[in-house]
């Protein structure tokens, strides 16, 4: 009967539906938990490289559901145990973030990458290992990073800078420097 024929084509496509789930989410799993380790990876060396020494990584809270689970960060900077990013100072957790966020950067480098304001929790010294940092993260991806900063010491390791001044009420100017030709010019 009609009625037979159209309730088996339904249990057949529930079937192949199912199959179909249960391929995505296989596929899915493994390229999460590919992309997990290289990052995990990446944050380590960042980390490192950042902090000048310690240890980091990242853990799924439920390794057996990795596309529904959460992310723990553990970290410890040079003479510390690890830790929550919780229990962390300011500067640390603005730091580790980066960690993670370069981390993941990493996989995939772009041509371009914009920050805004990433040296604001930062004292002097860490800001000073930022900077070093992205010099030469720079040199390995050849990546343009665009900065937006107030902070004297980033706009200092840069290699142009743009401002915005407004020389007469109600009229604004962008102004332009190339330190690297501004240096020559000194030299000279």
């Amino acid at each position: 009967s009609d009625f037979e024929k159209e309730k088996k084509d339904i249990e057949e496509a529930i079937i192949k539906l199912r199959s179909a789930i249960k391929k995505l989410n296989n596929d899915g799993k493994e390229k999460i938990l590919n992309a997990f380790t290289l990052v995990n990876k990446n944050f380590k060396r960042v980390f490192e490289n950042l902090f000048g020494g310690g240890k980091a990584k990242i853990e799924f809270l439920d390794i057996n559901d990795p596309l529904n689970s959460g992310i723990q960060i553990l970290a410890s900077p040079p003479g510390k145990k690890l830790q929550s990013l919780s229990l962390f100072s300011g500067g640390e957790k603005a730091l580790t973030a980066l960690s993670l966020l370069f981390a993941i950067y990493l996989t995939n480098p772009s041509p371009i990458f914009l920050l805004d304001e990433v040296d604001a929790p930062l004292d002097d010294t860490n800001v000073g290992m930022l900077c070093n940092f992205l010099e030469r993260l720079k040199s390995e991806t050849h990546t343009k990073f665009i900065i937006i900063t107030h902070h004297r010491i980033t706009m200092s390791k840069m290699d142009r800078l743009y401002g915005v001044t407004m020389s007469e009420k109600g009229v604004s100017q962008i102004v332009s420097v190339d330190l690297e030709k501004a240096i020559e010019i000194d030299a000279n």
